[in-house]
């Protein structure tokens, strides 16, 4: 059991699915502390029926915490993770800032919870698009190899913040009474739109976020030797990321033994039966907590390619419930 854990960004978006989860997953503690920013600090938050007052992310804060559960931008995570840590906290991240650290594990607990052992009072969570397609394609790489993967993701808006969700809404209704939306989320109107675009140019033409999934699919699964290239697409779609996703095995498996192997897998939800039109689709996976796959195909061409479809709630799996189940771990080490 935990002692005392502290959920930071208690009132944003994600932080509040963290709350759910913690009470779904059954996560142990004695006392909780909900921490936020001086704009949300002394609201009150009701938590299993108690309500407690959100206390003001400080480094006082963070004295006699054991765990804390970070849901905030890259930038207040490199200031606020290091208090918790010098106070002696195990702090489970979920920025960005830290999941390329080599001294930071970037933990899914279904794929390698073995890693949190090597944490050095920092675990990182991965990012949403990664974290639904490794779990995914671990199965298949335990069963099989993995040499190359190939994903374009269907991105839902909902990963850009409350704001951009808004913003979606507020643009479809002009665009349906012929009126010109405002682009100040995302580059462009994303409304009745796709934008191939999710992050800064990062490295030969590839984005922030397409090089994440490069760089932590690597990084999770131990192995640079996996060929992965990344196209992500941001799409008019209020929750849930959808990907496309191709890979290739070192070894060849049966359509069978794929469709066993998803329905087997830890995490992963299997709805495939294309002649009644049943595959996942990001509305119907919108608040469950697993990585849904469908649309299972062999190569025709190639006896080791394999073609799926992959949805999961980008606030569920790739964020809170990632998160929680991280810290589950903890408490039960």
């Amino acid at each position: 059991m935990i002692k005392t854990l502290a959920v930071v960004g208690a009132t944003g978006a994600v932080g509040q699915i963290v709350l759910e989860e913690i009470q779904k997953q059954g996560v142990q503690y004695e006392a909780l502390k909900l921490l936020a920013s001086s704009r949300s600090a002394g609201k009150t938050v009701q938590v299993a029926g108690q309500d407690i007052t959100v206390e003001l992310m400080e480094p006082a804060a963070f004295e006699g915490v054991d765990v804390v559960i970070a849901s905030t931008p890259d930038e207040v995570a490199a200031e606020c993770v290091p208090w918790a840590v010098e106070r002696g906290a195990v702090v489970v991240d979920e920025s960005a800032f830290y999941r390329m650290d080599p001294r930071v594990p970037l933990v899914i607990p279904e794929v390698n919870p073995q890693a949190i052992a090597k944490h050095q009072g920092i675990i990182a969570s991965p990012n949403c698009s990664t974290t639904q397609m490794v779990v995914a394609l671990h199965p298949l790489r335990q069963a099989a190899g993995l040499k190359r993967v190939v994903v374009s993701t269907y991105q839902a808006v909902s990963g850009a913040g409350l704001a951009a969700q808004q913003e979606l809404l507020n643009n479809t209704q002009s665009r349906l009474s012929g009126q010109t939306g405002s682009a100040a989320i995302f580059q462009h109107d994303i409304a009745l739109n796709l934008i191939p675009q999710i992050g800064s140019h990062k490295h030969a033409g590839f984005t922030s976020e397409e090089m994440k999934m490069v760089l932590e699919t690597h990084k999770i699964f131990e192995d640079d030797s996996i060929a992965v290239n990344a196209t992500c697409v941001r799409v008019p779609v209020l929750i849930g990321h959808s990907e496309s996703i191709y890979c290739e095995t070192a070894e060849p498996l049966e359509l069978e033994q794929i469709f066993e192997l998803f329905r087997s897998a830890e995490g992963v939800t299997l709805i495939d039966d294309l002649p009644n039109k049943s595959y996942p689709m990001p509305r119907d996976c919108a608040d469950q907590p697993d990585v849904f796959v469908g649309r299972v195909r062999k190569d025709l061409n190639h006896p080791c390619g394999i073609s799926f479809w992959c949805v999961s709630d980008n606030l569920r799996k790739g964020a809170a419930t990632n998160a929680v189940q991280i810290c589950k771990l903890l408490s039960a080490r």
